[in-house]
């Protein structure tokens, strides 16, 4: 049976959603077609008239998270302060606390580390793009020196919620977060 273009692009739309959602959650290997498919409200048979593999929804998804990331960068460059606007959204208690609504890069960035050089390419060209408007839109101290600036800040943003994600200490997690907002300048009043 058919359906009409705008329900199977609709369809296609809330299996992404899910998806993205999920694997930034618990990862590529922790998510099942099956998972994705139930949290789109879909049988799992639907799934394959919407992409050849699991492997192809990952990479849609993630091109999907990095597309976000780049958007969220675009409402940040309409600040009076670019900079500080995208640090103080991205170092948060609520980004640390939700990773499937937060960052694609510091929630499945280590697994692109060990991922075949054609699935890393996507990934890599995002960043040099993420890094590239960055350092065009930025202020930085010294405009020489601008794409070291955006690389550290790109480190420094991702690494603080990686850290702080990753410890099973909420004081210490919210120290970090606190330690690279106080980096960047911003307000450290309640730690997060």
């Amino acid at each position: 049976m058919r359906y009409p273009a705008a329900q199977t692009a609709e369809r296609h739309e809330g299996i992404l959603d899910a998806a993205a959602r999920l694997f930034r959650e618990r990862g590529f290997e922790g998510v099942k077609v099956a998972d994705v498919m139930a949290a789109a409200g879909l049988t799992h048979g639907a799934f394959y008239a919407h992409f050849p593999s699991k492997a192809a929804l990952a990479a849609a998804s993630v091109e999907r998270g990095l597309d976000e990331m780049l958007r969220h960068l675009d409402r940040a460059l309409a600040a009076d302060d670019p900079g500080r606007a995208f640090a103080d959204g991205y170092l948060s208690a609520q980004h640390r606390d939700h990773p499937g609504q937060g960052c694609v890069i510091a929630a499945l960035g280590p697994e692109f580390a060990r991922a075949a050089d054609s699935e890393r390419s996507g990934f890599s060209e995002r960043i040099r793009t993420l890094v590239a408007r960055m350092a065009s839109g930025f202020r930085w101290r010294r405009r020489a020196d601008a794409r070291a600036e955006a690389i550290r800040m790109v480190a420094t943003l991702v690494g603080a919620i990686v850290l702080a994600r990753g410890v099973n200490d909420p004081a210490l997690s919210d120290e970090i977060i606190t330690a690279a907002r106080a980096g960047f300048g911003l307000d450290t009043g309640d730690g997060a």
